[in-house]
């Protein structure tokens, strides 16, 4: 994921929930095939629409934490945060097009 930084436990509230700006945040594991196909897609709209939402993605098993106070119980899990709140749930894989339309009020 070249356009995506990674986001730990320890700086998720300075960097997500303090950001004057959307953040997306993919909840992910290296085992969770589904991450895998949705990491391509997001690391392209990233890098399309870096400007107006930051992409960011936490490894669950490394970072279980904010997962589990957000309840993250399954993998690919996107949150878009905005203001300190969820404001947007997105669970699964999902190809680009549903995606987009899922994200449109962002980007």
């Amino acid at each position: 994921m070249g356009n995506i930084s990674a986001v730990t436990d320890a700086e998720f509230d300075q960097t997500v929930l303090m950001a004057d700006k959307p953040v997306l945040v993919d909840f992910w594991a290296e085992w969770c095939g589904p991450c895998r196909q949705v990491a391509p897609i997001l690391d392209e709209l990233a890098g399309a629409h870096g400007d107006k939402i930051t992409f960011l993605k936490m490894n669950v098993d490394e970072n279980p934490v904010t997962p589990s106070s957000y309840r993250v119980t399954g993998i690919p899990t996107i949150n878009v945060y905005q203001g300190g709140q969820v404001v947007k749930t997105i669970v699964g894989a999902r190809p680009k097009a549903a995606l987009l339309k899922e994200l449109s009020d962002f980007i």
